[in-house]
């Protein structure tokens, strides 16, 4: 298996804050990792590692096959990186800011307005691409800055929280791209704080808490992990409750969780037979049933158990985006 990135023991300090304690992670050629966690986790601290914007102070760290470190020059010609929020020159419109960044990457003039028109037409920008970019949208710039990090045709792409501040409708135009450029073969990083995001769009997930990776996987290997499947029953009637309890009570060894105003009874299912044997012991009560079956855990679910917070608190708290201390200059790799 060709790995895109492969980084070992990654650490970074500040000062007396440790942002990196040892990250290790690894994408296979043309694969999506998704790299979740809170703000101030280390997302953006391993980001700029792997793109030679930032040393780390100890671990190695692989991109192409390249050494960040030692190879900086020859990373960052396979590279492509989108922050938190759009970087290009809103002055300019959306063709000649592509057209500038062919240019400063050596192209031809012929080829870089080739190579900027047709990535206006892939991003659906075509029409747009004429006027400056402080008239788009904020999914339209983030769709322009994607298009931007494409001109050199990368092999790696970098999205830091690429979605961040969209509304859901270009949250999903984005997913969308994101998603055609891993079927073309580019292998991508992308850090995250929406869960639906890393569920939908990750062939892998890395979770990141203080700076340490505390679970990795896919993302049904993570739900499993956390605590297994549950049975959930909702009858017809909210009267037939107590009688579902006792059932589900006899044939586990465990009384159910209870929600009266949802009328949902709810327990552990880590026996395969235990649905079809409630299914018959129901059907022998006659007892009509308006929803049955089993669940996995969710992403928020893994979330809370392993952070020991909700997903929607973590994101919510402010951090500088960095993941860095407020005030500390950061040294380039260059």
């Amino acid at each position: 298996m060709t790995l895109a990135i492969q980084a070992e023991g990654l650490v970074k300090r500040y000062g007396e804050t440790e942002a990196l304690a040892g990250v290790d992670l690894s994408v296979p050629a043309g694969t999506i990792l998704g790299v979740l966690g809170p703000n101030g986790a280390g997302k953006t601290t391993t980001v700029r590692i792997l793109s030679t914007l930032l040393r780390p102070d100890a671990g190695r760290a692989l991109v192409a096959g390249y050494d960040v470190v030692r190879q900086p020059v020859a990373v960052r010609a396979c590279i492509g990186l989108t922050g938190q929020y759009a970087s290009v020159d809103e002055d300019l419109t959306g063709f000649e800011n592509l057209l500038l960044i062919g240019r400063l990457l050596e192209m031809s003039k012929s080829a870089a307005r080739e190579r900027a028109a047709g990535l206006l037409e892939r991003f659906a920008l075509t029409e747009a691409g004429g006027r400056p970019v402080r008239t788009y949208s904020g999914g339209m710039r983030r769709r322009v800055d994607l298009a931007a990090s494409l001109v050199g045709r990368p092999q790696v792409l970098y999205l830091d929280e690429p979605t961040t501040g969209l509304d859901p409708r270009s949250r999903n135009q984005v997913w969308e791209i994101v998603r055609g450029l891993s079927q073309d073969g580019v292998s991508v990083l992308l850090t995250t704080q929406y869960l639906e995001e890393a569920d939908r769009l990750a062939d892998r997930i890395t979770v990141i808490d203080h700076g340490r990776v505390v679970a990795e996987g896919r993302a049904e290997e993570l739900k499993r992990r956390t605590g297994g499947q549950t049975l959930q029953v909702r009858p017809g009637d909210p009267a037939d409750i107590p009688e579902v309890v006792r059932i589900l009570t006899a044939l586990t060894g465990t009384e159910p969780l209870t929600d009266g105003e949802a009328g949902l009874v709810t327990t552990l299912a880590d026996d395969p037979v235990l649905l079809s044997a409630l299914v018959r012991r129901l059907d022998e009560s006659a007892i009509a049933v308006d929803d049955l079956g089993l669940r996995l855990p969710s992403l928020d679910d893994v979330f809370l158990a392993l952070t020991g917070r909700p997903a929607d608190e973590a994101a919510g708290k402010a951090a500088a985006p960095a993941d860095t201390p407020a005030g500390t200059r950061e040294r380039s790799a260059a």
